[in-house]
């Protein structure tokens, strides 16, 4: 890349919120943390403070405030900022930066073949971006956390689980072992099927997998696939770049 850039490039999503510096294009540090504890962490960080800072939110409006007061010299990248792909969404100011992001930061590989990208957090969002570098769009569903919470909070007996590590059976012969099988078996499966529906249209297709949850699934390695969990933040990076230069 001619002329890389430093700056901070923050990704505020609906959990959380995620951090990168950039130093000559290079991501030198990424932190995660809640956005209450945002000015905190930039008043202790003296030695960034003048560096540029790039903001992708997803988040409640009242938060964003929040951000915008706290960033004052802050760009906000949105759905009108110039992205390094051509956008056929068909409602494009609705579509979620974080989608944007992702699509930006694989949109300048491997030239000339189809990309998938798979974020596994708060939702599970597939984004396809075609041989001709044009973004159109994907799929969302519910996430883990989401799922253990509607189950425990939409029933009278459901216990609320988190996700775990472990291997999960099949037959669950408790009712925590059943719900994990069902909703960590179930998103296992859901994601392979996907995946497989995808590469029956598209053998050539490169798949990326981000997010925050993505290590509690695994991936079919014969596949072409790239796991990187600061996916989002070098898409930010990368449509920032774009529009500087």
């Amino acid at each position: 890349m001619d002329n890389p850039l430093s700056l901070i490039a923050i990704d505020a999503g609906n959990t959380s919120v995620k951090i990168g510096v950039f130093i000559n294009g290079n991501l030198n540090e990424v932190f995660r943390m809640p956005l209450n504890d945002l000015h905190q962490w930039y008043s202790n960080t003296d030695s960034n403070l003048h560096l540029p800072v790039i903001i992708s939110s997803v988040i409640h409006e009242a938060h964003h405030v929040f951000l915008k007061d706290l960033f004052t010299q802050a760009l906000f990248i949105d759905q009108e900022t110039p992205m390094p792909f051509t956008n056929n969404y068909a409602s494009p100011k609705t579509v979620g930066m974080d989608r944007l992001s992702n699509a930006a930061a694989v949109s300048g590989k491997f030239s000339g073949e189809p990309k998938l990208v798979i974020d596994i957090g708060t939702c599970i969002k597939f984004d396809f971006i075609d041989e001709k570098n044009v973004y159109h769009g994907g799929s969302i569903a519910p996430g883990l956390r989401l799922r253990f919470n509607s189950l425990h909070q939409d029933t009278g007996r459901l216990p609320l689980l988190n996700a775990t590590h472990e291997p999960i059976s099949l037959i669950g012969n408790s009712t925590a072992e059943s719900i994990l099988s069902g909703v960590q078996n179930g998103i296992q499966h859901e994601i392979n099927g996907m995946i497989e529906s995808y590469l029956t249209q598209y053998p050539d297709l490169t798949i990326f997998v981000t997010g925050g949850d993505h290590s509690y699934f695994d991936f079919d390695r014969k596949n072409v696939i790239f796991v990187d969990e600061n996916l989002t933040l070098k898409g930010i990076y990368a449509i920032y770049s774009f529009h500087a230069h």
